[in-house]
């Protein structure tokens, strides 16, 4: 898969256009645009080299970048070698040596250092970086702002020429006449000496992309713009020039420079707003990028050296100081702190981070300094891996705005052909002056047209919703996720690691801290989770374990040790009836205990019961809130689970779900979900091992917990970054507020061009008189993007209907 840049998509005609002439190639499965992120993904065995060649096949460009390297002084013997070396890297488009530099020009996002340092390791040469490269959303963001500068600085003086046209329209009506009498002949010249350089030089953006795509067999927004206005502008010269052609014909002429100019100031300006506008859409995105340091600290060879982050490699011993942002992902082995990792997370209280224990690439060391061994780097951090996620999530289409797409490929044709029917009928059936109804109604129809409000009725919901997903600690796959999660009917939790914490802890000791710290003793030889929790227990307590001389584990029962000169035995009551232990007034709390889901154990100590020990995997404090927020969207809360119904119930109960799905072995987990789908159901699986895949896969939706395995994660469609179940709720609340964000676009977009283009072709005419004038035809085309794009920005705004820890 490949995702490319490309510069002059302007609306959706454009962007369909080039989905569907890539689409069309042999080696291209698939091709997707996202119009909003100027990029197009593709899928398929096609080289990049030809991929950029058929995108500037249809007139488009695939922007570049410039990024200069330092290097040892090279052989003029070699200099030939490298260069060739250096251009056989795919993606590198332009490659100049001059003594220690090479600069070299790639497209964004194809080429990293690495590839470079490997095409040119035979030579000896090694490369360093002399500044931070840009990426695509670097460079997407830098054309958008050349653009937002181009469209400004014609737009600024354009609109004053434009208002001084509208000053000598209106010449005689506001009185000026009297200070300075004009012929009507001498005002029409001062129109055409005014609106020319708006036409040639504010509109040169419109006509030359109209040319360009003319050029190639196509049209677009831009088609529509170019045409509507010259054809105001040079009937205008006409009526200026050969006045007499339309006198003898007894057509009664007026010049429409003011039209012209003011349909291109007004696009102009809508162009300017969008462009603004649009540049907040990615602004998650780039918010994210920024979290990870420019700069990283390391120790090579007993030197404390700063480097470029992307020249950090693994094994590297990183040093971050008080303050500082941990530049990539690893496991400290010297020193302690507490990180804020709220911006990855979205958990607002920091944690602490000891020796052995991993630290994650873009969190913020709030105290202390530390050094770790760096682990992931590059595209492999967490950091790096959340940004590729949420760029795939922006770039990909729900099902819903397939329709759009399908509307947009034959837009600008279709409105084409209804002007070309306006004018006829006007100039044909029309009353006088015809021709000057035809060309106004013309014109009009061309100009309100707008591809741009269809084009951006998706992407740009998607792009503010996925990112604002990525703030609350989100991450969606995709389109088809959120328009899912929108419809759910029933969300199925695992048990472990979902609803509860996913290890078990120390709940109960009826005894005293001597007899536990015996009994921990004896554990600590143990492995088995169950044991491991009673020592962690037993530390918490600052309890000291005496030595343990021998130790026997019985599986399924118990174990056995010599503690310090004591016979301890920790295990079931029948290990315990088996030793020939007495107990009896235990039995009731040991019952207590096993209805409530623990797992619970006899404790002895030289042949006498001292006390009983449980054991639960306790249930998240999250995790009753989560549930709670789920029935009140109206969704069915389901319990799945492997173990018992007894200990399924008691962790049910603690958290407000009533119906359980218990005993369900790991493989039979994806059949109790295509159970429910049976029934008509549309349903969610969360869970966070890798025995819940299947499950994943198989549900409409499936949510994975960041804190589980990495196969949990790729075959969910959402994860939580920050493990809390609450942001279920959250997730389906935004799905539902993007998917609503979307269907005001579209309906906003389609009831637009099916009002306006009858309006503005003069259909009311007969019946009310209603003819729309070009200028303000030009107005409601140029808001109709702004205001698809001012809404979907409202989403920015979302919050979850209870506040979740990551706001």
């Amino acid at each position: 898969m490949v995702t490319l840049p490309v510069s002059g998509m302007k609306c959706a005609s454009c962007s369909g256009r080039v989905e569907r002439s890539l689409s069309h190639l042999p080696e291209v499965q698939k091709a997707q645009v996202n119009l909003a992120m100027a990029q197009v993904t593709v899928t398929g065995t096609i080289g990049l080299e030809n991929l950029v060649i058929a995108v500037e096949q249809l007139g488009f460009r695939v922007p570049v970048t410039t990024e200069m390297f330092l290097m040892e002084e090279v052989s003029s013997a070699l200099v030939a070698r490298l260069a060739e070396a250096l251009r056989g890297v795919v993606g590198v488009r332009r490659v100049v040596l001059d003594e220690h530099l090479a600069t070299i020009t790639y497209i964004p996002g194809t080429v990293t250092l690495e590839k470079l340092q490997y095409a040119v390791q035979g030579l000896g040469v090694r490369l360093h970086r002399t500044a931070a490269p840009q990426d695509g959303v670097d460079v997407v963001e830098a054309e958008r702002v050349e653009e937002y500068r181009a469209i400004r600085n014609r737009l600024g003086p354009g609109a004053i020429l434009v208002a001084a046209t509208l000053v000598l329209v209106h010449w005689d009506m506001w009185g000026l006449g009297r200070l300075v009498a004009l012929s009507k002949v001498t005002n029409q010249w001062l129109q055409f000496l005014l609106i020319l350089p708006v036409q040639f030089w504010s509109g040169w953006l419109f006509h030359e992309n109209a040319w360009v795509t003319a050029r190639h067999g196509s049209t677009n927004m831009h088609s529509l713009v170019s045409l509507g206005t010259f054809s105001a502008f040079f009937y205008s010269v006409l009526v200026l020039v050969v006045p007499d052609f339309f006198a003898v014909r007894g057509i009664h002429a007026e010049v429409y420079f003011e039209s012209s100019g003011s349909i291109i100031v007004l696009i102009l300006l809508g162009r300017f707003l969008e462009i603004r506008a649009k540049g907040k859409t990615s602004q998650a995105i780039r918010s994210l990028m920024a979290l990870a340091p420019k700069i990283a600290r390391v120790a090579r060879d007993g030197v404390e050296v700063s480097i470029s982050l992307r020249d950090v490699v693994v094994g590297d011993r990183v040093i971050v100081r008080p303050g500082e942002k941990v530049p990539v992902d690893g496991v400290i082995l010297q020193g302690s702190s507490v990180v804020d990792e709220s911006m990855l997370t979205g958990e607002s209280i920091p944690v602490s981070r000891g020796v052995g224990e991993p630290v994650t690439g873009g969190t913020l060391n709030t105290s202390g300094a530390f050094t770790f061994e760096a682990t992931r780097v590059g595209q492999e951090t967490a950091l790096a891996r959340i940004v590729d996620m949420v760029r795939q999530a922006q770039g990909a289409k729900p099902p819903i705005a397939r329709l759009a797409d399908r509307i947009a490929a034959i837009f600008v044709p279709a409105v084409l052909g209804i002007g070309v029917v306006t004018f006829l009928s006007w100039w044909f059936f029309g009353p006088e002056p015809a021709l000057t109804y035809a060309l106004l109604n013309f014109v009009s129809v061309l100009i309100i047209a707008c591809p741009c409000a269809l084009g951006l009725a998706t992407p740009t919901s998607i792009l503010v919703g996925t990112g604002k997903g990525a703030e609350n600690g989100i991450l969606v796959k995709g389109g088809d996720a959120l328009e899912k999660a929108c419809g759910l009917d029933v969300v199925v939790f695992d048990k472990t690691g979902t609803l509860t914490r996913g290890k078990p802890v120390l709940t109960d000791w009826t005894g005293n801290d001597v007899q536990l710290a015996l009994v921990a003793a004896a554990e600590a030889r143990s492995e088995h989770p169950i044991a491991q929790a009673i020592v962690i227990g037993a530390r918490q307590k600052k309890l000291e374990l005496p030595p343990v001389n021998s130790f026997e584990a019985m599986a399924g029962l118990g174990v056995r040790a010599d503690v310090a000169g004591h016979d301890v035995r920790v295990g079931t009551r029948r290990f315990m009836k088996d030793a020939g232990i007495v107990f009896s007034t235990e039995e009731i709390f040991l019952d207590r205990c096993e209805l409530e889901g623990k797992t619970a154990m006899l404790a002895a100590v030289d042949g006498w019961v001292v006390g009983v020990i449980a054991v639960a995997d306790v249930v998240k404090k999250e995790s009753a809130g989560a549930v709670s927020r789920l029935r009140a969207l109206g969704l069915e809360v389901v319990m799945l689970t492997g173990d018992n119904r007894r200990t399924a119930q008691a962790i049910a109960g603690q958290v407000g779900i009533v119906r359980i799905l218990a005993e369900v072995l790991p493989e039979q987990k994806s059949d109790e979900i295509q159970a429910l789908q049976a029934q008509g159901k549309r349903v969610a699986m969360v869970g966070d091992g890798i025995n819940d895949a299947p499950a994943l896969a198989q549900a409409d939706v499936g949510i994975a917990l960041g804190t589980g395995t990495d196969v949990a994660m790729e075959s969910a469609d959402m994860t939580l970054i920050s493990g809390d179940p609450r942001g279920v709720a959250t997730a389906i609340e935004l799905s539902r507020a993007t998917m609503r964000n979307i269907r005001q676009n579209l309906f906003w977009a389609f009831a637009y061009n099916i009002i306006l283009i009858p309006l503005a072709a003069g259909v009311w005419f007969p019946w009310f008189g209603i003819l729309l004038s070009p200028v303000f035809a030009a107005a409601a085309m140029a808001l109709s993007s702004v205001t698809v794009v001012t809404n979907a920005l409202r989403l920015r705004h979302f919050k979850p209907s209870v506040c979740h820890p990551s706001l």
